[in-house]
């Protein structure tokens, strides 16, 4: 999915947020009056139908559904189902709106490159509804994080002549993890407590949340392993991951003696 496409499903969904009806006196929700508004705030040169494939694809996700009530069950009345009603409650962080979730990210965390590549892929498969994909490629952009910090970390004791412990340069991720988890609770009485509380409070999130969904879907024990609330999940708590990470990356950088 384009750039250019998250825009248009930016603009979409705010466009129904703003025009959702928050009494019964006011206009429902219909189709003419946000596609013209969307079609307003966007340059020509976009195609109609680049417009009305995301508009379309709203609905195949579960985003929209059609009609008003029982007496007016077509087009052009539509709704926001439950699932659009959660991203439009959080819309300038949301992963069903990736263009804000990027922004939100971007100024909260720098990413590497490998891990911004997975979590593009990610923020793709969830809006397409393809949760279980979401699920492995958040997970790997989580390990990209994890393992840039190990090998910042490994760096730094490498140049102060100080031992590497055995388990931070193991391959599996989980050791990795728990070594680096070790590593920095040991000094955890040397941080300010604007890197404390988050390292208290987001580190797990990496092994109880978006690692053990990733896993659950690579060791599937059932047809549904994970379902969109849990991918969800994953995906709302990730860019503060990144944040503690780089956090992490500056006191090792800075501080670590």
């Amino acid at each position: 999915m384009s750039q250019v496409n998250y825009n248009i499903r930016e603009l979409i969904l705010s466009e129904v947020k703003a025009q959702t009806p928050t009494s019964q006196m006011q206009q429902t929700l219909q189709r003419r009056s946000v596609l013209d508004a969307v079609r307003k705030k966007l340059p020509m040169g976009v195609r109609d139908q680049t417009i009305l494939t995301e508009w379309s694809d709203l609905f195949r996700t579960g985003l929209f559904a059609w009609g008003l009530d029982l007496m007016n069950p077509e087009p052009p009345f539509f709704h926001v189902t439950e699932r659009g009603q959660q991203a439009l409650a959080y819309i300038a962080r949301d992963p069903a709106n990736p263009a804000a979730y990027l922004r939100h990210l971007d100024s909260i965390a720098k990413l590497p490159d490998v891990a911004a590549s997975y979590l593009r892929e990610s923020l793709d498969c969830y809006v397409d509804g393809r949760f279980k994909a979401s699920a492995v490629m958040v997970g790997c952009a989580a390990e990209s994080v994890i393992l840039t910090l190990r090998d910042s970390t490994v760096r730094k004791l490498q140049s102060l002549t100080k031992p590497v412990p055995k388990t931070m340069e193991d391959w599996r991720i989980k050791v990795i993890s728990d070594s680096l988890y070790g590593f920095f609770h040991g000094h955890v009485k040397t941080f300010s407590r604007e890197l404390k509380e988050p390292f208290e409070a987001y580190w797990s999130a990496f092994a109880q949340q978006i690692r053990a969904v990733r896993n659950e879907v690579g060791h599937p024990s059932s047809i549904d392993p994970v379902t969109p609330d849990t991918v969800h999940a994953s995906l709302l708590v990730f860019p503060e991951l990144a944040r503690l990470a780089n956090g992490l990356t500056e006191w090792v950088s800075n501080s670590l003696s």
